[in-house]
């Protein structure tokens, strides 16, 4: 039987994914993993939980739902966010290296050698040197995929566009003037790609900043890229690091702890749903954030394994004179529901 992190890992990422755990409660320790809407994993019979999926599937989020007074973490479970760049030029290199500094996996599209061998140069994770329809042809999009079309010309401009648009994504923005991408759209559409689809583009592409050089520009498109992804709340919840330790056969009877941020006030590091596990020898993979506030868990973590408990709703203040003093600079209030877990075998 797949463990619960084998069914994360395995996840379909063109469908709502999302688990659900008591930490407060009569039912404290009640968890499942719904894909769909369906439950496919749970953590045993988890009456009170199955008796409340239609409230679960009703949160908005990652956020902290009250059921019958007992307090559910619901946690909706994006996959690895893909930032898909049509067009090898100067804007296009440093959107490259932000887009990889703030995580993103980076797939470039460029039909001219000398300018792919910049983009692999710059960071890509991938480049795609073929004609824009054929590259265009290879990407297949989903719910975490951000276009970003770059082109140096209307011709290929349309051609990206109007395959972007048809694809699932969470954004597709344009660069150019207003005519130009007024010039494309209306191409577009007498093409026959619906008007509803094309409305839906950012163009011209990027926040409002007055940008002039390419890195400003640059700067301004991952700015609007990162406001969209943020106003969606879908991170990835797991790394890929923590998933694999996680399925790790050979790591099969490790303890340790797994701890999530599941709310936040104020000023905080790291949002809602961000973990990290500990492990019996202080060994982290992982962070929530570094810092005061990050060894004050670690050092939770350590002693519930010790004292053997099985989980732990703790709430670490970085306010206050005393968070000032121990350099926590951040200002806000974060609750950390800390959970033992051993790995399976199977």
């Amino acid at each position: 039987m797949d463990t619960l992190y084998e069914y994360i890992q395995n996840r379909r990422d063109d469908e709502d994914n999302m688990t659900a755990v008591v930490m407060e409660g009569l039912n404290a320790g009640e968890r499942v993993f719904l894909s769909g809407g369906k439950v496919l994993w749970k953590s045993g019979a988890c009456p009170f939980l199955m008796s409340h999926l239609p409230e679960l599937a009703e949160v908005a989020g990652n956020s902290v739902a009250e059921l019958e007074g007992q307090r559910v973490f619901c946690e909706y479970i994006g996959s690895r966010k893909e930032l898909i760049v049509c067009g090898g030029g100067h804007v296009s290199i440093p959107v490259i290296q932000i887009g990889k500094m703030a995580g993103f996996a980076v797939t470039v599209l460029e039909d001219r050698p000398k300018f792919a061998d910049c983009a692999r140069r710059a960071g890509a994770d991938q480049v795609i040197c073929e004609p824009f329809s054929e590259g265009m042809d290879r990407i297949t999009g989903g719910k975490d995929t951000y276009f970003v079309i770059v082109t140096r010309g209307h011709r290929y401009d349309g051609i990206c566009l109007d395959q972007a648009v048809k694809k699932p994504h969470a954004y597709v923005g344009m660069m150019g003037s207003r005519k130009r991408v007024g010039i494309v759209r209306q191409q577009l559409m007498e093409g026959g790609t619906p008007r509803k689809l094309l409305e839906s583009i950012h163009a011209p592409i990027g926040l409002a900043i007055g940008a002039e050089t390419p890195e400003e520009i640059a700067v301004s498109i991952m700015a609007e890229v990162i406001q969209v992804k943020n106003s969606m709340r879908r991170i990835e919840a797991y790394d890929q690091e923590l998933l694999a330790h996680l399925t790790d056969k050979s790591c099969a009877g490790k303890r340790g702890v797994l701890a999530v941020i599941v709310s936040r006030k104020g000023s905080a590091p790291r949002e809602t749903g961000t973990k990290m596990f500990v492990e019996e020898d202080g060994f982290t993979i992982g962070t929530i954030g570094g810092g005061c506030a990050e060894n004050e868990v670690i050092r939770k973590a350590l002693l519930m394994m010790r004292e053997r408990r099985k989980s732990e709703l703790c709430t670490v203040d970085m306010t206050g004179r005393e968070a000032e003093d121990a350099g926590m600079v951040c200002g806000g209030t974060i609750e950390v529901w800390m959970e033992s877990q051993t790995i399976d075998k199977a």
